[in-house]
């Protein structure tokens, strides 16, 4: 029976680290990578560092469109990787808060696992960023795998 593994992505060392590690433990699984693209905080969802003087307004058009071309590089980028190892790589985008996003899209879908990177912040900093992994671990149906920082 081939696992079907979650593995959120975002552009970052430590989401590409996650897709990897999703391939390397798992034999032949159906890794999908999701990008839930957050319309209320425009910094989660973008891989660049994000200048509001120079951007296009967020929530609007223009800002949806260069988002999906994010996207779209961030769905590139996880085929090339994929490509080194045996499985299956399916992708899904969705819109949403992430953690909520992440956790329904594992109850609503015949998900067996979820792989996640994580910087592994503690104390005031996790405090005042929160933590999209540490909700996901607490909410989700499924095992979760962490990848932190010193991991990667």
């Amino acid at each position: 029976m081939t696992d079907t593994i979650l593995v959120p992505i975002d552009g970052s060392p430590l989401s590409t680290r996650a897709l990897e590690y999703a391939f390397e433990a798992h034999d032949e699984p159906t890794v999908v990578a999701i990008h839930v693209l957050d319309p209320f905080d425009p910094g989660y969802s973008s891989v660049t560092d994000v200048d509001v003087r120079n951007e296009p307004r967020h929530g609007s058009e223009e800002w949806y469109e260069r988002a999906r071309e994010e996207e779209a590089r961030l769905f590139e980028q996880a085929r090339e990787t994929a490509a080194g190892y045996d499985g299956e790589l399916v992708t899904e985008r969705v819109d949403g808060e992430p953690a909520r996003t992440i956790v329904e899209y594992a109850e609503e879908h015949d998900v067996d696992h979820i792989v996640m990177g994580s910087h592994g912040r503690t104390g005031e900093t996790r405090l005042l960023l929160g933590s999209v992994a540490e909700l996901v671990v607490m909410r989700s149906p499924v095992t979760v795998t962490i990848v932190r920082a010193d991991d990667a």
